[in-house]
């Protein structure tokens, strides 16, 4: 009988350069996107925020080009001044004045209101937002998905719930993370996971391509080395 070779045939240069060439997007890649977010970003609020500057103050008249990220630095300047502002007694009564007068406007007073609910959400210190990544079974019993614990179930909701604790998760879609759906699950169908929250986001994203490591190889990899008894 013939014997079988063990030998690994050689990759063509089309293969190499087709493995090369994945191997750099994968570093590319993330890195063009952040830099066009971030530039998209900054350009969109020097936009915004650059024609109300007075020219005086604008770096335009005297260089004759524009600064990027001036517009950014105005933003920040501002809001820190009017958070500063909202802090005294006069602030607090401005805001509740114009607070008064946004609860009087029907179409308006509930986006402003809806908004500010998200804001203070988003920005809250206090809150343990997702901080856990989770399992849950969805969307049906035996198909499980990554999802994210939000918070505990309070309110009318955790009321209507047949369970002594619930918990509110976040179900991203694939690979847009920002989209999905919103679950109220008992907390015994949860199952918590050691991965961080980073990691989670990492595996929706690359549609499972990307598999964070375990507990025990994060554990294995900080391990010392033997030391050698030679002389």
């Amino acid at each position: 009988m013939a014997r079988r070779s063990n030998k690994i045939p050689r990759q063509t240069i089309w293969q190499r350069t087709r493995g090369n060439f994945l191997t750099g997007l994968v570093i590319v890649a993330p890195v063009v996107l952040t830099i066009y977010l971030i530039w998209t970003v900054v350009n969109f609020i020097d936009a915004k925020v650059v024609p109300w500057v007075p020219s005086i103050y604008n770096p335009n008249t005297y260089i004759g080009v524009d600064v990027p990220g001036f517009g950014v630095i105005i933003f920040i300047i501002f809001t820190a001044i009017v958070g500063a502002l909202t802090k005294g007694l006069f602030g607090r009564q401005l805001v509740r004045f114009w607070e008064n007068l946004i609860s009087r406007t029907p179409v308006v007073r509930s986006v402003y209101k809806g908004l500010k609910q998200i804001v203070e959400t988003i920005l809250s210190q206090s809150g343990a937002s997702f901080q856990q990544a989770c399992l849950v079974q969805y969307p049906r019993p035996g198909i499980w998905a990554i999802a994210f614990i939000s918070t505990d179930t309070k309110g009318e909701v955790f009321e209507h719930i047949p369970s002594d604790e619930v918990v509110s998760v976040f179900l991203p879609t694939t690979p847009n993370p920002t989209s999905g759906f919103l679950l109220f699950v008992p907390k015994s169908d949860v199952v918590i996971l050691d991965m961080s929250v980073e990691d989670a986001a990492k595996l929706i994203i690359s549609a499972g391509l990307v598999v964070p490591p375990t507990a025990e190889e994060i554990a294995a990899q900080r391990k010392p080395a033997p030391k050698s008894n030679g002389k």
